[in-house]
Formats: C-alpha cells, sequence, structure tokens
C-alpha cells in the first residue's frame, strides 16, 4: 500500500469516526437550522406545568391562604428568604423573580425526569428526558446566570466593575478572568451531569431488577433533583450578591 493510498484510507476512517453520533436526536427544520425538537417539547411541557399551577393557585385569592394559595405563598416566601440571604438586606428585591423562575424550572425539570414516563413517547428519532438532562439547557442557564451577575455588577458599580479584576494585587489578573469562564461551566455540567447520573442509575436498575431496586432510588432522585435545584438557585444569588459587593 503506498502512502498516498494509506492517506486516503485514514482519513476516510476519521471522517466515519467523526460522523459517529452519540445517541439518536430529533430536530425540527427551521428555515437552515435545525432545533433540538426533545428539548424543546418537555421545556414547554414544564413552562405549562408552572403557568397553569400558577394560574389555578391565584385565580381565587384569600386573605386567609387555604390550599393551593397556601403552598404557592410558602414557595414565594422560601425564594424571597434565599435571595435577601446570599444577595443582602438592601438589593434583594428585584431579583426574586428572577432567582424564584431558576429555581422553580430546574426543580419542575428534574422532578418530571423521575415522575413522568417520557419514554412512553414516541418519537421519529430519538426520545424525550427531562430538559435539565440535555447539556444545552443548562448550559443556557448557566449563561443566563452570568449575563445576570455581569449586569447586576455594571449597574451597582459602573466602569469601576471591572476592578475586581485586579483585586488584590493586578498579578492575579488571569485567574480573576478565568474564574468568570469557571462559573457557568461548574454551573452547568454540575446541573447536567447530577440529572443524567440519576436517570441512568434508574433505568439502568429497571432494567436488571424492575420490581423492588428502583422503587427507592427513585425517592432518592427526586430528593438529589431537588437538592441540585436549590444548589443552582443558591450559586446564581451568591454570584449576584458578590458582583455588587466589589470584593471576592
Amino acid at each position: 500500500m503506498d502512502i498516498q493510498q494509506f492517506t486516503t484510507t485514514t482519513m476516510n476512517d476519521l471522517y466515519q469516526i467523526a460522523g459517529v453520533e452519540v445517541g439518536q436526536h430529533y430536530y425540527w427544520e427551521v428555515g437552515t437550522f435545525q432545533v433540538h425538537a426533545q428539548v424543546l417539547i418537555t421545556s414547554w411541557v414544564v413552562m405549562g406545568i408552572l403557568l397553569g399551577f400558577s394560574l389555578v393557585s391565584t385565580r381565587n385569592l384569600q386573605t386567609i391562604p387555604t390550599g393551593s394559595q397556601n403552598f404557592i405563598e410558602y414557595v414565594l416566601e422560601f425564594i424571597r428568604d434565599l435571595t435577601r440571604t446570599q444577595i443582602g438586606e438592601e438589593e434583594y428585591r428585584p431579583w426574586v423573580p428572577f432567582i424564584g423562575t431558576l429555581f422553580l424550572f430546574i426543580f419542575v425539570s428534574n422532578w418530571s425526569g423521575a415522575l413522568i414516563p417520557w419514554k412512553i413517547i414516541q418519537l421519529p428519532h430519538g426520545e424525550l428526558a427531562a430538559p435539565t438532562n440535555d447539556i444545552n439547557t443548562t448550559v443556557a442557564l448557566a449563561l443566563l446566570t452570568s449575563i445576570a451577575y455581569f449586569y447586576a455588577g455594571l449597574q451597582k458599580r459602573g466602569i469601576s466593575y471591572f476592578g475586581k479584576y485586579i483585586q488584590p494585587t493586578p498579578i492575579l489578573l488571569p485567574i480573576n478572568i478565568l474564574e468568570d469562564f469557571t462559573k457557568p461551566l461548574s454551573l452547568s455540567f454540575r446541573l447536567f451531569g447530577n440529572i443524567l447520573a440519576d436517570e441512568l442509575v434508574v433505568a439502568v436498575l429497571i432494567s436488571l431488577v424492575p420490581l423492588v431496586v428502583p422503587i427507592p432510588m427513585m425517592f432518592l432522585g427526586l430528593f438529589t433533583s431537588g437538592i441540585q435545584a436549590l444548589i443552582f438557585a443558591t450559586l446564581a444569588a451568591a454570584y449576584i450578591g458578590e458582583s455588587m459587593e466589589g470584593h471576592h
């Protein structure tokens, strides 16, 4: 085999490897773009659940709350206290809706993966799963958080916000810049990895021992899913509070 033939064979093998796709995905063609339909479908379901529950709980507000109104007020108080603790008494109010939206969307998304049998819904390609089971969703949420804390810092401190990169010494400039890149990476991969691992463990156990073992694992998954939503919302609020304080 001459060198030219060997090179051609090697390149063809590399092209075949590059064309291998991990899992199957379902896409919508929108003009010249491919839209990841699996994530959109499940995200719309989650948003529909949140919107529907909010409308039902607030359509007949009472002075003394009962039932679903009582529950939703408890959730709002929890989110308000979380935001106030991380951001501060004076600055927290404008950020309650943002932190609350993050927490509720992630919480319901995580729980939907454990409670809703997405896999029974047949698609032409791929399969449905929780929105936070996809790296695209978690990266988008992490980038929104990054934009939020940059906005908060610039709004509060103006151009002097960028002075944090040379504190306490200009020698740390590269490290301080790198920190702003690692924050969204850690947020997105932590959430994605934990939700994906939980669903994989439950799926494997169901296939091996379908009757008994998966049940406690599913309850454990519900607990860890809630914890992951709380961690993401707490870190997002902490980053926003940190950006307005002007120190690390």
